[in-house]
């Protein structure tokens, strides 16, 4: 006996099977997963910290580290406060990203070689130096 043809409500249900078991759909949906994890994971850090909204922010942006909070607008942070994380107080004092860690880090190290020598047996690239063979 031949199978009757599929009613339209079938036919609709198989489309959409079919959608929702597509490879670019599952893909997209794999692809988004590590962004839809921090994006719950930021909402659970606000919404569970001690501090307010914006304190919670201002301190998750400071535990990117002194030049992040630098680069978006923030300065020093005092030990109690939103912001201060002990390892961005190298000295211990209580204040961290403080003017004197930023000097300290963009201090030029001395060289033990003459500018001549360097410009002839080696050339740079960052912090990596390259000598010639």
């Amino acid at each position: 006996m031949d199978d009757p043809l599929p009613t339209k409500r079938q036919r609709r249900a198989e489309a959409a099977r079919r959608r929702a078991l597509s490879p670019v759909r599952i893909l997209l949906m794999v692809l988004c997963l590590p962004l839809t994890v921090a994006l719950i994971s930021f909402n659970m850090f606000v919404r569970l910290s001690d501090y307010g909204r914006d304190e919670a922010m201002v301190h998750l942006i400071a535990l990117a580290g002194c030049d992040a909070s630098r680069a978006v607008g923030f300065g020093t942070f005092y030990e109690g406060y939103a912001g201060y994380h002990p390892r961005n107080d190298p000295d211990g004092d209580g204040v961290a990203c403080g003017p004197d860690v930023a000097q300290r880090q963009t201090a030029p190290s001395p060289s033990t070689t003459t500018p001549r020598e360097t410009t002839a047996n080696q050339r740079s690239l960052g912090n990596a130096k390259f000598i010639k063979p």
